[in-house]
Formats: structure tokens, sequence, C-alpha cells
């Protein structure tokens, strides 16, 4: 069976199965890239080959929110980040997609002939303006005949309202829709 294999993302800050915190940024002009965790310290990351800085540590925890700090001076979020629970402008939020009990390794998909598509916009569907608000509404678009949904936009965007046609973070969740908080 074909899994995708979440624990192998070779950018960002991940986590292995023993809670190591694996963190890769690219950098090529930086003298020096810190990573910041709120409320904690700094740690250094060590420069690697054509630009990348990285480091592995066990002090970094699921939920820590964290910037990098380029040559002492400027703090950014990861532009690699699965969560930006402040918006883009924010800190970032280590996530471990070990946590998440994947449980879709079954579905066999529709079959063509079967495939009805509405493309939903998240923030203006219900008026709750979030997944959950969508999800509340699912049977409503079964009864319609609706057999899948193409959800837009989905990543970081600045505002809490957008096309997401100027997205910033595309793996991390919009987090004025509900982010990675509601789909645990």
């Amino acid at each position: 069976m074909n899994r995708i294999p979440f624990n192998q993302r070779s950018i960002g800050l991940n986590f292995l199965a023993d809670r190591t915190a694996i963190v890769r940024i690219w950098a090529p002009y930086a003298k020096s890239v810190e990573l910041a965790l709120q409320g904690k310290k700094i740690l250094s990351l060590k420069k690697e080959e054509y630009g990348y800085w990285s480091i592995q540590n066990k002090e970094i925890t699921p939920g820590d929110k964290y910037f990098f700090v380029l040559d002492r001076k400027k703090k950014y979020p990861d532009p690699a980040s699965l969560s930006q629970p402040e918006g883009v402008h924010g800190p970032s939020e280590a996530v471990d997609l070990n946590d998440y009990s994947w449980d879709d390794y079954n579905w066999k998909g529709i079959s063509p002939e079967e495939l009805i598509i509405y493309e939903l916009h998240v923030g203006t569907y219900t008026p709750e303006g979030t997944f959950k608000g969508i999800i509340k509404k699912l049977d409503y678009l079964k009864q319609l005949g609706i057999s899948a949904i193409e959800i837009m936009p989905v990543a970081q965007f600045p505002g809490s309202r957008n096309w997401g046609y100027d997205g910033v973070y595309p793996f991390a969740v919009q987090d004025s829709y509900g982010g990675i908080a509601d789909l645990k």
C-alpha cells in the first residue's frame, strides 16, 4: 500500500517517532541561523552544504511556537511551517504529524462516473467560515448529490478572509478557518 511518508519532509520543523525534532531551513546568504523558541531558549543551527542550516534537538516539543533569527537581527516565521496560529507574521508552531492517527488508508476513492465536485470556499460557505462549519453541512451536500468537494483556499494567507491567491505558507492551514487546533 502506498502511504505518504509524512516523517520524511526535508525542510521545516519535523519530528521523528522518538520526538526528536529535526529543523532544516535554506538561508544561503545568512552568516548565522538560530531558532528562537518562545518562552524557552534560542538554539543555533549548523551550516550545511548548499545554503542549508539544521539542528536535531529533543528540547523542541509539539505546540512550541518559534521564529528563525537570521544573523542575530531579524526574526522570521518558518517558510515551511505546518501551522501559523497567529497569522502569517506571527510565530510558527511545532506540529508532530506522528500524533495524528491516519485512518484513511483503505479509502478507494470515487469512480470518475460518480464524481460530482462542488468547489467550496471555506471562509464564505457557512456563517462560521471554518472547517467545523463545513463539517455540519456535509450531509446537506451529500443530499444534493455532491460526491466530492474542492476546498479553497486552504494554505495560510494574510488576513482572515481571502481568495488565497497571495498564499504565503503552502504547508500551513489557514488559521482563521480553524487551523491545526480544530483538526485534532
